[in-house]
């Protein structure tokens, strides 16, 4: 009798822990946000797509498949990155990211030394590693080491402030400025504008966010604006540009500028791409020629050009349909960080929706004539395993906050 009871004990207590197991699997589950999962996976299936329509009308590419097998593996990478972030705690992340920055300013400064010379001769920037066949842009990561050390630095002063003031606010921008000038320097001594626009972008976000003053945010949007209108100036005027010169401003930069503000001035020379690039847009007509069709030889589109792949190929109901997917990503990630109790988490989602939505703006507005050149890839459809996986890795956090609430 006793006997039969144990085992009918034992069994209950296995039934009990099963059943446990698939509610905890069920509850975890749940907690997977699929409305930022599902716009990342359409744009990666679209952006394999473009690569490929690129690469194969693209005669100075004639080996596709190499090019295709490793676009497959960086979204590859990216993916098991996000599933390995998914899974690390905020505690953790909030120790390692004085490490992450670290790590990245030093790698930043070697990359002035060890940077590609093929592509600073062609470009004249020092972005680019180069080792045997692989090549890695580290500002990519960089920008991710980056907002957790502005989101640790916020969360970190707003806890310790029990009543803010002016003053208070002060001197959280001067930490945050701290953190920001040494990497706005390696970038410009790398002569990346492009990129630096970006950090300017998350910094500015995060900058919002986090709780200062109105007395001091709308005296600092007038100095900005102040300063956009003096850029401007600089940059199209004669005088402006040998004032430019003078600190480091490259001859490249100017003829983008000059693309920009008359795409149709110098078609065989300095808006030769981004006069194509209309073209092909333009061509796509509402529903574009189809898939794999290109009549328009648009120089590097299966990079920061790409969008006019889809312009071409599936006209403006395809443009309009991977802007709507951007859209609902940020809307997705946006809902993410206000369901959120962590502070910590809220400034990282912060910066990373202002990554990718300055990425978004400024790639676009470029491929359309809106704004200038910059190089900058459109996320997670341009060809480039940097720009994919710090991309993913930033996907990854987002999914995290979600999926550690769980716990």
């Amino acid at each position: 009798m006793t006997s039969y009871y144990f085992r009918f004990d034992r069994k209950e207590m296995t039934m009990n822990k099963s059943t446990y197991q698939e509610e905890e699997m069920i509850n975890r589950d749940s907690k997977i946000d699929y409305g930022v999962l599902l716009p990342v996976f359409l744009l990666c299936l679209i952006g394999l797509m473009s690569v490929y329509v690129a690469l194969n009308h693209d005669v100075s590419n004639p080996e596709i498949m190499p090019a295709m097998i490793k676009q497959g593996l960086w979204y590859l990478l990216g993916s098991i990155a996000v599933v390995l972030i998914m899974h690390i705690k905020s505690k953790w992340l909030w120790k390692a990211t004085p490490v992450f920055y670290g790590v990245g300013l030093l790698i930043m400064g070697l990359l002035l030394k060890f940077y590609d010379k093929n592509l600073y001769a062609a470009t004249g920037s020092k972005n680019w590693f180069i080792i045997g066949g692989f090549s890695f842009q580290p500002s990519e990561l960089m920008k991710i080491a980056y907002i957790l050390m502005l989101a640790l630095i916020v969360t970190s002063h707003n806890v310790g402030v029990k009543r803010r003031s002016i003053q208070t606010d002060l001197i959280l921008i001067g930490k945050l400025l701290l953190v920001t000038l040494p990497v706005l320097v390696l970038i410009a001594l790398q002569k990346d504008f492009g990129t630096m626009l970006v950090f300017l972008a998350i910094f500015g976000g995060v900058y919002l966010m986090s709780g200062i003053s109105w007395k001091i945010v709308i005296p600092t949007v007038i100095l900005v604006a102040a300063v956009g209108v003096g850029a401007l100036y600089l940059v199209t005027t004669d005088s402006g540009r040998e004032i430019l010169t003078k600190f480091g401003a490259q001859a490249y930069q100017f003829r983008r500028i000059d693309a920009w503000l008359d795409p149709f001035g110098d078609t065989q020379g300095g808006s030769y791409q981004l006069y194509y690039g209309l073209l092909a847009i333009g061509s796509g007509g509402m529903f574009g020629k189809g898939f794999n069709v290109s009549d328009v030889y648009v120089p590097v589109r299966e990079s920061d050009m790409i969008f006019t792949v889809i312009g071409e190929n599936f006209g403006f109901i395809g443009g309009v349909f991977v802007i709507l997917l951007y859209f609902v990503l940020i809307y997705r990630m946006i809902r993410v960080c206000f369901d959120m109790n962590n502070e910590f988490y809220t400034y990282i989602a912060t910066g990373i929706i202002m990554m990718i939505l300055f990425h978004v703006f400024e790639n676009i507005g470029a491929n359309i004539g809106l704004l200038p050149l910059t190089g900058i890839p459109l996320p997670f459809i341009s060809q480039g395993g940097s720009s994919i996986l710090g991309n993913m890795i930033g996907i990854g956090l987002i999914m995290s906050m979600s999926y550690q609430s769980a716990d």
